[in-house]
Parts: structure tokens; C-alpha cells; sequence
């Protein structure tokens, strides 16, 4: 499955990852922000998959501006 990091500008393309990447790196890294344009079904397999993993996952949509499309995923691995 692929997902989409956050973007750094609000004119770049967002990256792409796999999950299998997120899951290399979630030993060293513990916060994840992920771009609006993922699907919220990715998201939500995303999270059941560390969570069938046995991490602890807290997930939220981060709002960073006053229109309804201005936000981005969070997701804590804990």
C-alpha cells in the first residue's frame, strides 16, 4: 500500500512511502504526518495494521488553516 507524506510547502507533491518502509522505521521514528490526499480507508488500515503489530496507535486530523481541506493525518506509534 502506498501512502503520502505530509508536504513541506503547500506547493510540493507530496512523497510517496509504503507501509513496509513506515514499519522499518517506526523502531526510531514515533510520529508520522501523512498528506490529505490519502484516503481515510489507507489511513484506517494503516493504523489496524500497527495495531495488529502490537503497537498502541493515536491517529487525528491535524487542521493547520480556516477551510475545510486544510488539514493533514497524525498518526503517534507508541
Amino acid at each position: 500500500m502506498d501512502i503520502l507524506l505530509a508536504r513541506k510547502e503547500l506547493t510540493d507533491k507530496p512523497k510517496k512511502t509504503t507501509l513496509t518502509k513506515l514499519k522499518e522505521v517506526a523502531n526510531k521514528d514515533k510520529i508520522f504526518y501523512f498528506d490529505k490526499e490519502n484516503s481515510h480507508k489507507n489511513m484506517m488500515a494503516l493504523v489496524e495494521s500497527f495495531e495488529n503489530d502490537g503497537y498502541n496507535v493515536y491517529f487525528r486530523e491535524v487542521k493547520y488553516g480556516l477551510a475545510d481541506d486544510d488539514y493533514m493525518y497524525e498518526v503517534h506509534i507508541m
